[in-house]
């Protein structure tokens, strides 16, 4: 049984948006500089200032808090362009990050158990997500169908985001209107049902307005798994008036819907009670990748999100810049989803609980944001600059299903099939068509959580002299949350107050104009309540089971800080981009539980490592995008659970590699590939659960029929390997899809 209804689907739209790129908007004239990249380029980058001919390569940030170029940022950030985006096959913002190495994904139970889940230099970094700049904190999964770029932060960095943010943090650049007409459209078919369908055309409405429209549809069953399908439409219309002018004002809708069957994973062998002496490390169960423990006739996940902005900016000078963005959100999430349990040890008897985890969620958030950004001078010093104050209210209602179903025990007294009302499926040979019919009703008891935030932040790249400039910033949070818990659990208010304080500082080091070297320390604070119940909480306001923690609401946030060595460097006449560095994040401040039950602020936590990257081009012909990450976790005290103390965070593999390389082979035909490592990664901070290290190989070949029109192949995961991309502290692990092809029409026009 299923509380479904049908959304709408994206027939009429396509069909016309199909016709009027086809015909393809008539030619107008271009203001210089505000023409989109040139099509017949295949590579040609996404550059924020107009950069041509540097293969994946990107100079500068699109987020105003970046006060220098990127070889002139004291910080790892690393810029995804859609270029990239287009050449991997990449339809989602995970697929997107596999290019990024040192991104690693969480499994989650509740909250957010199939959303986006990042992690990022051993944190999570679901709530530090951002678009253009302002936090998007639903739980769901991001398209890149209106996506122009996505920019990854790394290390510390609360005082660009806000609250957490303590690894890093992820900002999704939109398609904005331009001057000038073009059109872009793509139909992929493939393997695996999988069907997508895109467009996005701008159009020129006077000499300074031009509307532009995004709209995307998109269906696939999962390689190598049964019956897990994924079903989502999209649009995007936005409008600018003043382009070319001092004044500009843009407002734009985003709409998002999915509808999938979720993927259940693949339980843990072993239960820490039945594990033999001799296995060190439980790792999923062997069997067929195939294998799937949902119900098809009971499980569904449905999320929405809804996107109001309207930016107004003026340019008061050539030097100074003020703008304005208001911004509504409304996003939910809606799921009842098999999860694989083993907490009663059944599995190595050949048996798997099909546990009910549910959701039924709402999310609203009001922001507005101000910035003033530009350039003086005070005497020989100049400074390049950003002010900003931020306002925003979210708030999160959190309901669930109320599914008739067995406990876990359910396996051992009755067994498989029928008798246990199909609750208890077998290990080896689940049936997903089996014929539950047990009861589904809306609790109707939800938790409530809302949070306000007023911030006030700064930064400042000051060039001290010809080879030496400063970095810093600084931002101030007036944070507070209220969380009302269910009726169930009491209906309890709890509420808290605290003030961040956090900073970036940076010294940068240029022994020639097209590099540098640069030292920099930056902080994050992670108050309680910072997911509003979306994700994992770590500071979570409400005690944890069986009443450890009661004093959750009484603690400070958790501080970390971030300390980085690196230098960048473009090279080959600055269309090659090589950056490095050294890095350590500190908790010094860890929430942890103490012997007594209680929670304390006196865990302590430390990553070290060192990355590598390179994007850009080798040759005119060869373009080549990615790195190497190494990273060294240790849980240095973990309170009360001393057997954990050294060892390495979960989600956090000691090695990744990520590498995407083209070549144009024949003026009209482009060859690419991408090779993935991971190495072993943890689920658990015991260090028992874990998924293996593995490889992924993809592919992709384009063929140019002719300046407009051409055609891509895409293989992924072309050696059909068995892997594991996400691993859950209990119970379970998720498993990989296996090898897809897809073949996409582009049309430019």
């Amino acid at each position: 049984m299923k509380l479904r209804s049908d959304e709408p689907k994206l027939g009429k739209i396509s069909t016309t948006l199909c016709g009027m790129l086809a015909a393809g908007p008539a030619l107008a004239q271009v203001t210089a500089g505000t023409a989109p990249p040139d099509k017949e380029s295949q590579f040609a980058p996404i550059a924020v200032q107009g950069q041509a001919d540097d293969g994946f390569k990107t100079d500068h940030s699109a987020s105003v808090k970046f006060t220098a170029p990127l070889v002139d940022t004291p910080k790892s950030v690393t810029v995804i362009p859609q270029e990239l985006i287009r050449s991997t096959g990449a339809s989602t913002l995970t697929e997107a990050l596999r290019t990024v190495p040192g991104i690693t994904f969480g499994a989650g139970e509740g909250g957010n158990p199939l959303g986006d889940r990042p992690f990022i230099r051993g944190y999570d970094a679901q709530g530090s997500t951002f678009v253009d700049g302002m936090r998007d904190i639903g739980a769901t999964t991001r398209e890149v169908f209106n996506i122009e770029s996505v920019e990854v932060t790394k290390g510390s960095d609360g005082a660009y985001g806000g609250r957490g943010g303590a690894g890093g943090s992820i900002n999704l650049i939109t398609k904005t209107p331009h001057l000038g007409n073009s059109a872009d459209g793509s139909v992929g078919l493939g393997t695996d049902r999988y069907r997508r369908f895109t467009a996005d055309g701008n159009w020129q409405m006077a000499d300074h307005a031009a509307f532009r429209l995004n709209v995307m549809s998109h269906n696939n069953d999962v390689a190598g798994r049964d019956a897990v399908n994924n079903e989502r439409w999209g649009i995007a219309p936005s409008f600018t008036y003043g382009l070319g002018t001092p004044t500009r004002v843009t407002a734009s809708y985003y709409h998002l819907s999915t509808d999938d069957l979720p993927d259940s994973g693949i339980p843990y062998f072993y239960t820490t009670a039945n594990k033999p002496a001799n296995v060190d490390t439980i790792y999923p169960a062997k069997v067929d990748r195939h294998n799937f423990y949902g119900l098809i006739d009971r499980d569904f996940r449905k999320t929405t999100s809804d996107v109001g902005t309207v930016r107004i900016e003026h340019d008061i000078n050539s030097n100074l810049t003020i703008r304005n963005t208001t911004r509504y959100t409304k996003s939910t999430q809606d799921y009842i989803w098999t999860q694989p349990d083993d907490s009663q040890g059944n599995v190595v008897n050949g048996m798997v609980w099909r546990r009910a985890n549910t959701r039924a969620s709402d999310v609203y958030s009001l922001a507005n944001q101000t910035e003033l950004f530009g350039e003086f001078r005070t005497g020989f010093l100049k400074h390049s600059f950003t002010t900003g104050l931020e306002l925003s209210r979210e708030t999160s209602v959190n309901d669930s299903y109320a599914v008739a179903a067995a406990t876990g025990a359910i396996c051992k007294t009755k067994g498989i099939g029928a008798a246990s009302g199909y609750n208890c499926t077998s290990l080896w040979s689940p049936n997903p068509n089996d014929p539950w019919a047990g009861s589904v009703s809306q609790a109707n008891d939800p938790s409530e959580q809302r949070t306000t935030t007023k911030s006030l932040y700064a930064f400042d790249t000051i060039e001290l002299a010809k080879r030496w400039q400063a970095n810093i910033g600084l931002r101030v949070d007036d944070y507070s949350t209220d969380f009302r818990n269910t009726v169930a659990s009491g209906g309890k208010r709890t509420s808290r107050d605290d003030t961040l304080f956090n900073y970036q500082f940076g010294l940068v080091f240029k022994p020639a104009s097209n590099g540098s070297v640069y030292a920099s320390i930056a902080t994050s604070s992670t108050p309680a309540g910072a997911q509003l119940g979306q994700g994992s909480e770590t500071q979570s306001l409400t005690p944890g089971r069986n009443g450890v923690g009661a004093n959750a609401d009484q603690l400070a946030p958790e501080k970390n800080r971030s300390a980085e060595l690196g230098t960048k460097w473009n090279v080959l006449n600055n269309h090659l981009s090589l950056t490095g560095a050294l890095f350590q994040i500190d908790t010094t401040n860890a929430r942890v539980t103490l012997p007594n039950n209680e929670y304390a602020m006196a865990g302590n936590k430390r990553v070290q490592g060192f990355e590598f990257g390179v994007a850009g081009q080798l040759t005119n012909k060869w373009q080549l995008f990615g790195g190497y990450t190494y990273m060294k976790s240790q849980l240095r005290d973990n309170g009360k659970t001393t057997s954990d103390n050294g060892h390495q965070f979960p989600n956090t593999p000691k090695n990744s590699i990520s590498l995407w390389t083209n070549y144009d082979v024949l003026p009209k035909l482009t060859i690419g590939g991408g090779a993935f490592y991971m190495s072993q990664v943890y689920g658990d901070t015991a260090n028992l659960r874990a998924v293996p290290s593995y490889w992924r190989f993809d592919g992709m070949a384009t063929y140019r029929i002719n300046k407009k029109v051409d055609l891509q192949l895409n293989v992924q995961n072309i050696f059909n390997r068995t892997y594991y991309d996400q691993a859950y502290p209990a119970h379970y692990a998720s498993i990989a899809a296996g090898r897809s092809a897809f073949l996409t029409l582009n049309a430019h026009y």
